[in-house]
């Protein structure tokens, strides 16, 4: 039996490629969620209005990975005391967000922001709210970074945050 997570930690390109090599990981999935406009599209998503976060949906095996273990690699790869903002990605579409889609998902997330605190010299300011419905991205958007390595973005934003973690480029 599979289970999900949806997670935000500014660009989608960024947290699907992060994902995509964890060992456990059956399927990513970038798409939106939290706003209030149904079916978004990305044009929208990028104006900061529809209240959407861009995030994926990762499918995982909970026998060869935890939902903590998920939670630990999402502290590590992006800065959660950024508000609406990751690197040069500024708005609300980009802000550090757990969904989680149920009691234990939620309370998990919960423990794992406390005890994840004391390494940020700044507060924590990821949410941490009930799985709204989740909208995927475009086509052109998923596995991005495996398909468009030669892009600016994935060559001075992934790549480093790749390698950062230890990560197969």
């Amino acid at each position: 039996m599979t289970e999900k997570a949806i997670l935000g930690g500014g660009c989608f390109w960024c947290t699907e490629a992060v994902y995509l090599r964890i060992p456990g990981i059956l399927s990513v999935k970038s798409g939106y969620a939290g706003g209030s406009t149904p079916s978004p599209t990305y044009k929208e998503i990028c104006t900061g209005t529809t209240g959407h976060a861009e995030v994926i949906e990762i499918e995982f095996d909970p026998e060869l990975i935890t939902y903590s273990k998920i939670l630990e690699i999402f502290w590590a790869s992006h800065d959660p005391t950024t508000l609406n903002k990751q690197g040069n990605d500024v708005g609300t579409q980009y802000r550090s967000v757990i969904f989680y889609l149920n009691d234990k998902q939620k309370d998990l997330a919960v423990e794992s922001k406390r005890k994840h605190a004391y390494l940020f010299p700044d507060p924590i300011v990821t949410e941490i709210s009930p799985a709204p419905e989740f909208y995927p991205a475009e086509d052109y958007h998923q596995n991005y970074f495996t398909l468009n390595p030669q892009n600016p973005y994935c060559h001075y934003v992934i790549f480093p945050k790749l390698k950062k973690l230890g990560l197969k480029l």
